[in-house]
C-alpha cells in the first residue's frame, strides 16, 4: 500500500526558512509525478510545486517561484520542499501527493499525505 508521510512543519518568523519532507513507502514511484499543495483556512487547497519522480521538470506556482525548491532523494525515497524567504501568506497545511499526470490539477493525484502545518509569524 502506498503511503506518504510529511514532516518538517513548524513555526518560523517571516523571512525564515523551513524544509518539508515527504517519506514515500509502498510500490515503486517510477513514472509518477510528485507534488506539494497547501490549504489555508477558509480557502481551497492550492498547488505549490511539482516534479517528476525520475527527476527534473520542476514547476512552481507563481506565488512561490524563486523562494521554494522541490527536490527528491531517490535512495531515501523522500520528497522535499525547501521554503525560503517565508511570508505570512505561506501559512498553511502543506500536503505532498502522488500523481499519474504532469499537471497541477489535484484530481490527477491519487495518494495524499496527512499534511504538516507551517505557520509564519510576522
Amino acid at each position: 500500500q502506498v503511503q506518504l508521510v510529511e514532516s518538517g512543519g513548524g513555526s518560523v518568523q517571516a523571512g525564515g526558512s523551513l524544509r518539508l519532507s515527504c517519506a514515500l513507502s509502498g510500490r515503486p514511484f517510477t513514472g509518477s509525478v510528485m507534488g506539494w499543495f497547501r490549504r489555508t483556512p477558509g480557502k481551497e487547497r492550492e498547488f505549490v510545486a511539482l516534479m517528476r519522480w525520475r527527476g527534473g521538470s520542476e514547476f512552481y506556482a507563481d506565488s512561490v517561484k524563486g523562494r521554494f525548491t522541490i527536490s527528491r532523494d531517490n535512495p531515501k525515497n523522500t520528497l522535499y520542499l525547501q521554503m525560503n524567504s517565508l511570508k505570512d501568506e505561506d501559512t498553511a497545511v502543506y500536503y505532498c501527493a502522488r500523481g499519474s499526470q504532469y499537471t497541477t490539477d489535484q484530481s490527477a493525484y491519487d495518494v495524499w499525505g496527512q499534511g504538516t502545518q507551517v505557520t509564519v509569524a510576522s
